[in-house]
């Protein structure tokens, strides 16, 4: 087995990704998109042609102001960091770079864990040569499939602005275009070491989407899917997204459970099913997003083990606590108050959050302030999948948390934005230009709209409408270089208030060792950034290895044999010789070896031994004087024949020539003995007598 880890991601909207190997299959887990890279373009402006804005462009990079030696001038000057930084040209999006360096046709399954890591695989699917087979539950696949087609349906503004597609590579792309980038910006689009251009794509189109989820195979929480008869692949619940799963892998010599960003006490998504990977083999720990926290809040500070007498209702207690839980309540209900007291001082609210489950509680707790204080606004939806997300998430039972499937019992909806439409408090638009939407429009209110990365959809337009209002506020969650992701709304000129919040994007550090104990695997596999804040454990319960970033760490073999099942029917048949020198017993099997269910296995055959046309299978050293006495016994008589000439002429065999009662001949070697006679009845005397001294069947 082999993991390669090709990305550590940067949270919730860009996941990790990993290359394994297993039985010779690889298989590619996650195919997400760096949306945050789209901070490097700049939003189509409103009020210009395309004409002008490449003018504008041209002039700010192309035109040396009369120098000869302009060029040479470009390199050595950084161009400042501000609005005409941005590239001006229809966005190209930001792929696992190091997964490009693989040869796709050679890729035998992928799985899918969240709906962001679904967003790059009709980059997959559309390529030439790939043939894998997807794995992914069946509520991310209609969550990621909806994303994609908000995705593609933002990107088309752009086309519409910039026109048809460039052939080739597009000017930006050019290493002169390139050099003159800021260096923040030249990171986001080479990487820091230069090497991650190559994984920048063209968006794929809505016909790409139809035939990405065509190809998928949908599977609910706990179902098996068995691949080539090899390999059993189950999903698992995370907790921290609807649909967001962990998997385990089992094939003919163990099992490996992969732990991706997962939530235990979750208010929206189905809990965190971290029973049903006690006891595996390999446990492969992909969650980077505590390190992230980590890195922002406490550097270098460390977990220890706890302590060898913790009972297992302990460590349970703890990982169930829900204290991240009630954090998230009070950061969501700080931003409704923020919110609110917005809309009171007559401001618009923005909130282009990109989390399904967040948006959702958002809606119950704002509408729940605004009754309280007695103050009414609209509440907008602005989405071209808006109507069909939030329909859907209504009738999903099975993907939600107990407290949720508890209301529908109860014959309440399962999210408050029913309630809220029935009573027109919630109003839901397809695109910001929507003529009902321009009718019933009102200022002040509240906007939950795509996209996040401040440069595609509804956001882009309010924010330009919003940023020099004071009142006004951006309720904006972490994740983008804020610097550049604000340049082209004049933050120079910015008034509008933006609160930046962060939500639980995984596993929290502290609790990361306890879920280890009780997991119990034999093998753990944690990414290198954790060998200073995870202490290994003082017992040998399980062995640690790390890996790092586009390195492949190579896991150890479970087993040193091969386990094989025999069904009754073949065991009932077979005859049992025994070994008195190895004190072993041996038979000869015959049947069809089969791989099915992650298990070898032999069926039963027709042709069962014990024909005396088929040879026996012998073990030992052949004594010779033995054998002639043997011989003798049975009435043959014979002579060993020293420096004979073998039937094939090779010298590295002794000759036993039987003359009476007829003549036969038998060519002793290290590793066969060859009996060739006229009689066939006195050849299987002669098996018979070799069989008697050697031990056999």
């Amino acid at each position: 087995m082999k993991l390669t880890c090709l990305s550590r991601g940067k949270g919730f909207y860009f996941p990790p990704c990993h290359m394994l190997n297993v039985c010779g299959f690889r298989i590619l887990i996650d195919c997400p998109l760096d949306l945050s890279a789209l901070a490097v373009f700049a939003p189509i402006p409103p009020g210009f042609s395309a004409v002008q804005d490449e003018e504008d462009f041209g002039h700010s990079v192309g035109e040396s102001d009369g120098c000869e030696s302009g060029n040479e001038e470009r390199k050595n000057i950084e161009k400042p960091m501000d609005a005409k930084a941005l590239i001006r040209s229809e966005p190209w999006y930001k792929t696992v770079a190091n997964l490009h360096l693989w040869n796709l046709s050679f890729i035998d399954v992928v799985l899918i864990s969240s709906p962001s890591g679904m967003l790059g695989l009709p980059f997959l699917t559309r390529a030439e040569g790939f043939s894998a087979k997807i794995y992914v539950t069946e509520a991310a696949a209609k969550l990621g499939k909806l994303m994609m087609e908000d995705l593609v349906s933002m990107h088309e503004e752009f086309r519409q602005f910039y026109g048809s597609e460039e052939l080739g590579s597009p000017h930006w792309m050019k290493w002169e275009e390139l050099e003159s980038l800021p260096s923040a910006m030249k990171e986001i689009v080479l990487g820091t070491d230069g090497i991650e251009l190559g994984g920048w794509m063209p968006l794929y189109s809505a016909a790409d989407i139809e035939d990405c989820a065509k190809k998928a195979q949908k599977l609910k929480y706990a179902e098996v899917a068995c691949y080539n008869g090899t390999i059993n692949i189950k999903p698992i619940s995370s907790g921290l997204e609807i649909g967001a799963c962990n998997w385990t892998i089992r094939y003919p010599d163990g099992t490996i459970a992969f732990v991706s960003s997962s939530e235990f006490v979750p208010s929206h998504a189905l809990e965190f099913n971290y029973n049903a990977l006690r006891s595996c083999d390999v446990l492969i720990y992909s969650d980077f997003s505590s390190l992230d926290i980590l890195e922002t809040a406490n550097k270098g500070s460390n977990y220890t083990a706890p302590e060898d007498s913790s009972t297992s209702s302990d460590l349970e207690e703890l990982l169930l606590h829900a204290d991240e839980s009630s954090e998230e309540m009070d950061k969501l209900n700080f931003i409704c108050s923020c919110a609110v007291d917005a809309v009171k001082a007559g401001g618009s609210v923005l909130i282009p959050i990109g989390r399904l489950g967040i948006m959702l509680q958002l809606l119950e707790q704002i509408s729940i302030c605004l009754e309280s204080s007695q103050h009414k606004v609209p509440i907008f939806v602005i989405s071209s999948v808006a109507e069909e997300l939030l329909a859907y998430t209504n009738i999903i039972p099975e993907w939600v948390c107990k407290q949720r499937q508890e209301k529908l019992f109860s014959g309440e909806s399962l999210f408050a934005h029913v309630e809220l439409l029935n009573g027109e408090r919630l109003q839901v638009y397809p695109a910001i230009y929507s003529p009902k939407l321009l009718l019933h429009w009102q200022e002040p209110c509240i906007v939950f709209c795509p996209h996040w990365s401040l440069r595609l959809g509804p956001a882009v337009h309010l924010l330009r409408r919003w940023h020099g209002d004071e009142k006004s506020l951006l309720i904006w969650e972490e994740g983008m270089d804020s610097d550049i992701a604000l340049l082209p709304f004049e933050p120079k000129v910015m008034k509008m208030k933006v609160l930046r919040c962060s939500f639980l994007s995984g596993i929290v550090l502290k609790k990361v060792q306890p879920l280890i104990h009780i997991l119990q695997p034999k093998f753990l596999v944690l990414p290198e950034d954790f060998r200073q804040q995870i202490i290994s454990p003082v017992s040998d319960s399980y062995s640690v290895l790390h890996y790092s970033v586009n390195e492949t760490l190579k896991l150890p073999t479970l087993k040193e044999g091969s386990e094989l099942e025999i069904t009754a029917d073949v065991i009932s048949r077979l005859h049992w010789k025994n070994l008195q020198e190895q004190n072993l017993s041996i038979t000869r099997l015959k049947g069809n070896l089969v791989m099915c269910d992650a298990r070898r296995r032999i069926l039963y055959s027709d042709e069962l031994p014990c024909s005396n046309s088929e040879p026996p299978l012998l073990s030992g050293a052949l004594d010779l004087q033995k054998l002639l006495t043997r011989l003798s016994e049975m009435g043959i008589g014979g002579s060993l024949q020293e420096g004979s000439v073998t039937t094939d002429g090779l010298s590295d065999a002794r000759v036993l020539r039987i003359d009476a009662p007829s003549e036969a001949l038998l060519e002793i070697r290290s590793t066969s003995t060859i009996i060739s006679a006229a009689n066939e009845e006195l050849a299987f005397h002669i098996r018979d007598a070799v069989n008697s001294i050697l031990d056999g069947t």
